[in-house]
């Protein structure tokens, strides 16, 4: 590599480093408060623990899922197919985001439990057309991911050549009415959204700030005591963003999430070992589960306890 590229690779590496430090980075602020949170050990009466999971009528080993990424050819051919297998072979939940019908129909044929996610097209029958196809597909569950309307410059965004808007609450409910499959909205990071989605007929919520979409953005665990309290419990609530072992996986769990989403955390196996190294990270990370649930009393999904959890405050 020549001077003038190594000065570029350099200029490249600094300025990711002064986005990872700056104060505002949602990701950082996430991870800090992951690191907050502090465990009592209760190991009196303690049992072996369980973490099967029934979702929408099926059954799986691990409410660890794969969150919903898209575009990752440049891992390895066919990424989101081996993604699948990744989970399936995990018996976990698998979830894809923006991508041609074609992949899905891959994806689909694994065979995986998939929840196929749709961004918010601003021509919405290409959201109609998304969702009839994730139905034919055979998918557990079809969404829309809400959170990626706007750019930073508060205009509608683009991506990959496609317009996006934001949608109503109306809108909402006539994507939800649309299918026979349960209808989930990601990117829900307020009570004032989660309880929009409830009324909008939604059967799941995804908490989250989309890997940081917004600075300063709260994290996902700090609101999610109040959005469960918003939807009473009625749906599921899956949280995103920052699930980088079983031990996160556990606090969201703890405060009452019904299940989480894990992405960049299976990325680079998916790259090095292909579907084999998305099951073993999945395994790994449930493996991680069962120990800190088995230390703290918490012996199978259906009674984790947020009064294991404490705030650091030194």
């Amino acid at each position: 590599m020549d001077k003038g590229n190594l000065l570029c690779a350099d200029c490249a590496e600094m300025e990711l480093l002064m986005e990872e430090l700056f104060a505002g980075n949602s990701d950082r602020i996430t991870r800090a408060y992951f690191d907050s949170l502090l465990l009592e050990m209760r190991h009196i009466d303690g049992r072996i623990p369980d973490t099967t999971f029934c979702l929408y009528g099926k059954t799986f080993d691990t409410p660890i899922m794969t969150a919903a990424l898209s575009h990752l050819d440049h891992l390895r051919p066919d990424s989101m197919a081996e993604l699948a297998r990744g989970a399936a072979m995990a018996k976990a939940v698998n979830w894809v985001g923006m991508g041609e019908k074609e992949e899905l129909e891959k994806i689909t044929k694994v065979p995986s439990q998939t929840i196929k996610i749709i961004k918010p097209y601003a021509d919405n029958q290409m959201i109609f057309d998304k969702i009839a196809h994730a139905e034919k597909c055979g998918c557990l569950a079809v969404g829309i991911d809400i959170d990626h309307a706007f750019d930073s410059a508060g205009q509608y965004d683009n991506i990959h050549g496609h317009a996006m808007s934001s949608k109503s609450l109306e809108e909402l409910k006539e994507f939800a009415s649309s299918t026979s499959l349960p209808f989930i909205v990601k990117g829900v990071l307020s009570e004032r959204d989660a309880y929009q989605c409830l009324s909008a007929g939604a059967r799941g919520i995804v908490v989250s700030h989309h890997h940081g979409i917004m600075d300063y953005a709260i994290p996902p665990l700090m609101i999610l005591p109040d959005i469960l309290r918003a939807v009473n419990r009625e749906i599921p609530v899956f949280v995103d963003c920052g699930i980088a072992s079983g031990m996160d996986a556990f606090k969201a769990l703890a405060l009452g999430a019904t299940a989480v989403c894990t992405g960049r955390a299976v990325m680079p196996s998916l790259k090095e070992n292909g579907a084999e190294g998305v099951r073993d990270v999945l395994l790994a990370m449930t493996g991680q589960l069962k120990g800190v649930m088995a230390k703290t009393g918490c012996y199978d999904l259906g009674h984790m306890d947020a009064t294991v959890l404490r705030r650091r405050t030194f």
